[in-house]
């Protein structure tokens, strides 16, 4: 038994299998290193954390696994997706949810008085009679350029008349 062991082990098949299994090896680890990097990349924003996930790829065989555990759960891309989505969740939960500051009673956006407290929400446009938003510089309804009156009540907005309606 020892004599065939002996003469396996002193073969070029032997030698090959050896050196093969060897570069085998070799490249599972450097491939689990390039992996590592690789979603470090898709998962991480800090070009030196990334650097650092790198290095820790390249321990042999337990960097990986180390990383498996350490890295963030989610890619990048959908964190941004999923950040995007809670947004718009947010926006229309607070159309929906439109309420008076006064009374707290259940208003629509397109309302331009409270209707339990009759508390004034907003300002009609001159022309069409669409509620318009404070911040707003032209009607988006019949395109009126909207100016707030000087010297008058802020919150009111008034349409700008052309010079020869005014005179």
């Amino acid at each position: 038994m020892t004599a065939i062991l002996a003469a396996l082990t002193d073969s070029n098949a032997w030698d090959t299998a050896k050196t093969g299994g060897i570069a085998l090896v070799v490249l599972l680890w450097l491939a689990t290193a390039f992996w590592t990097v690789k979603d470090a990349r898709h998962r991480i924003g800090d070009p030196w954390l990334v650097a650092l996930a790198g290095l820790l790829g390249l321990v042999p065989f337990l960097g990986p696994f180390l990383y498996l555990f350490l890295r963030p759960p989610e890619y990048l891309e959908e964190r941004r997706e999923r950040e995007l989505e809670m947004r718009v969740i947010e926006e229309r939960l607070a159309e929906r949810d439109l309420r008076c500051p006064v009374c707290r009673g259940r208003v629509d956006s397109s309302f331009l008085v409270c209707p339990v407290c009759a508390t004034r929400l907003k300002q009609a446009c001159g022309e069409c009679g669409s509620p318009l938003e404070p911040i707003w510089q032209a009607c988006p309804y019949c395109a009126t350029p909207i100016a707030s009156v000087p010297g008058g009540d802020a919150g009111l907005l008034q349409p700008v008349r052309p010079r020869s309606e005014r005179d």
